[in-house]
């Protein structure tokens, strides 16, 4: 292991690490040397119920191999729960240098049928806990001019998917929140990424599988163990990734991407004015073969992961 990429003397505060993905990377940033707050609400993936149970067997897990690790059983829901995420990371170790925002639920509905609570519940979760949690680290990362948020966001917002209007648009709303905050606090020496995982978990097990496309997606998902994200999140934790900000990547098994961003491909100018019917006859025409196709995740990533 290289030096610059250790943990070793960091604190980082883990979102939704009582299973999954969440607890991968907490249980990885502890072996890389972290001081690790284990922060899991212990909800069903649809964000029902409490349990502290898993969050504190991490925390065993953590502590049993020489580690040091604190349970915070908080809603990132809840601006007070959320920030005493970063308060507890305080309190136990004396400071914060990473925040990994990874806690979730799905309310999967076609967007016909969605209610507003659906809506507001999968946004308050990731959306708006991302925000709180990385609003209260982020005045002791300035001070302290060093820190690195790692939010997950997801294709389901990046490309497309059916069924998650709400899902989809948290998660896009995440990478908009982390290049802000890229862009904000870059003078601090303060970095901003996302990671679009690919891995089975709980919340991917909500995936239907009533045709045959659906059933080979989700065997091909089940080859995605939710531990090879871990080692791409302790990466932009540490100094190795001191010059990495603002972007977007995705993990897929063995596989690593960036992603591109929204940028302008094709332009019209037309000096004296658009009307709707030169639009009409003139613009969509011309801009047309430059249109974005309506895709899903699974028709980008159609393929056997390597």
């Amino acid at each position: 292991m290289s030096a610059s990429a250790s943990l070793e003397g960091k604190v980082v505060a883990v979102t939704g690490a009582g299973r999954g993905i969440g607890r991968e990377i907490a249980l990885l940033c502890a072996k890389q040397g972290a001081a690790v707050v284990v922060n899991d609400l212990g909800a069903s993936a649809d964000g029902e119920g409490a349990d502290a149970g898993p969050a504190e067997e991490v925390v065993s897990l953590i502590r049993d191999g020489g580690g040091q690790a604190v349970v915070n059983g908080a809603s990132v829901a809840d601006p007070q729960g959320a920030t005493s995420i970063i308060e507890d990371a305080i309190k136990a170790f004396g400071r914060i240098d990473g925040v990994v925002n990874n806690a979730g639920i799905l309310r999967d509905r076609i967007f016909h049928r969605m209610s507003a609570v659906d809506w507001n519940q999968v946004i308050d979760v990731h959306l708006n806990g991302a925000f709180y949690v990385s609003k209260a680290a982020a005045n002791y990362f300035k001070d302290q001019g060093s820190g690195s948020f790692v939010h997950f966001t997801s294709t389901s917002g990046l490309i497309g998917n059916f069924g998650q209007a709400n899902y989809a648009a948290a998660k896009l709303g995440i990478v908009g929140l982390s290049n802000s905050i890229a862009l904000d606090m870059q003078r601090f020496g303060v970095r901003s990424n996302c990671i679009a995982p690919f891995a089975w978990s709980r919340m991917t097990a909500t995936i239907p599988t009533e045709t045959e496309a659906e059933k080979v997606r989700v065997e091909r998902m089940k080859s995605m163990s939710a531990d090879k994200i871990a080692p791409m999140v302790a990466c932009l934790l540490s100094d190795a990734a001191a010059d990495v900000t603002g972007q977007i990547f995705a993990v897929r098994k063995n596989e690593i991407f960036v992603f591109s961003v929204p940028r302008p491909v094709r332009g019209l100018h037309r000096s004296d004015g658009w009307t709707p019917e030169s639009i009409a006859a003139e613009a969509l025409p011309a801009l047309r073969s430059s249109f974005n196709p309506l895709i899903r995740s699974a028709d980008i990533f159609g393929y056997d992961p390597v």
